[in-house]
């Protein structure tokens, strides 16, 4: 079963002597890879000890910038419509669970 990797791991791969199989994904199955990815990266920083918690964040945050891309945003205009969402609705740095 294959997953979606970083761009210079087969090139990892190769310089610890392996011969990895890639195959280029088209647009459908690049996008659906990315979603997968996010939730498994998303379960990785869920299980990460916390000294490892800022690492599976930046992974989580990769992903993201990789499906705002193939969605046609720059980071800045997610920024931008984040800080719109924050100014309207709030953050969620209050703690706040609704029950």
């Amino acid at each position: 079963m294959g997953k979606l990797v970083r761009d210079k791991i087969p090139d990892i791969i190769r310089q610890n002597g392996g011969n990895p199989v890639i195959t280029i994904l088209g647009a459908t199955e690049y996008r659906e890879a990315l979603t997968a990815k996010l939730f498994e990266e998303a379960g990785e920083l869920r299980e990460a000890p916390i000294g490892e918690v800022a690492g599976e964040i930046a992974d989580v945050y990769e992903v993201l910038r990789a499906l705002a891309a193939d969605h046609g945003y720059d980071w800045a205009a997610i920024e931008r419509t984040a800080q719109a969402k924050r100014d309207e609705r709030g953050g969620f740095l209050d703690r706040l669970y609704l029950a």
